[in-house]
């Protein structure tokens, strides 16, 4: 099954079967053990970059305190031991946590954080390509075990256009309604109204009473 983590099998087999370990708990709807078992990846990987510098370091704080003692201050240095204790963290948290949460949100975090640290470990430790800076994680990979057709900036251009073109055809319909109502005020009503009619009428039985007085007078 194709995972998001493909590109670390051929770097650390090892590592591969734990994190994809994750994902399947995490598809499962484990997310409790799926944060776990990043702790468990990122305490693994803390101790492959240590290496041999290990000494006296047995716990993950320890190895970590010992990490940051060796970084050169770097940006990527930073992020990849951020990173590193964003999982230590999370996994304590579920593993100490009294009642089950089922945080979906939390687990997708400390997978996508481990899929971060899984990249800097292959490339800066490794030596592995550096095409694989330009993956990103694929959470309809996660879920469903294909990979998406698009990437997420496709998607978001193909969205942009669909609600662009929702809006202008809304405004074309507008339009048309506004110059429907235009032309149906400036036609002239068809007719005679009624009032006018009354008038005319009043009018020619006041002008017979005048010529029938005028008659009478006269003669």
């Amino acid at each position: 099954m194709t995972t998001n983590f493909d590109f670390l099998k051929q770097v650390d087999s090892d590592l591969f079967k734990i994190i994809t370990e994750a994902e399947k708990l995490y598809r499962d709807e484990y997310f409790e053990q799926c944060m776990t078992q990043t702790r468990r990846f990122g305490e693994n990987v803390c101790k492959n970059v240590l290496g041999n510098t290990r000494t006296t370091e047995s716990t993950f704080d320890e190895m970590l305190a010992t990490l940051k003692d060796m970084t050169n201050g770097e940006e990527q240095e930073k992020e990849f031991i951020d990173d590193l204790y964003f999982l230590k963290k999370s996994g304590n948290t579920s593993v100490h946590s009294v009642k089950v949460k089922h945080d979906g949100m939390a687990a997708l975090e400390c997978l996508q954080r481990a899929f971060e640290v899984a990249i800097n470990f292959a490339v800066y430790s490794q030596g592995a390509n550096s095409n694989i800076l330009k993956l990103r994680y694929d959470t309809e990979l996660l879920v469903t075990g294909k990979k998406s057709k698009n990437s997420l900036a496709e998607r978001y251009t193909e969205e942009k256009k669909k609600t662009l073109k929702k809006v202008q055809s809304q405004q074309v319909k507008k339009q048309k309604k506004q110059q429907s109502y235009t032309t149906k005020s400036a036609t002239p009503q068809k007719g005679f109204p009624f009032f006018w009619a009354i008038v005319s009428l009043s009018s020619a039985i006041s002008l017979g009473v005048i010529i029938t007085l005028f008659l009478i007078i006269k003669f």
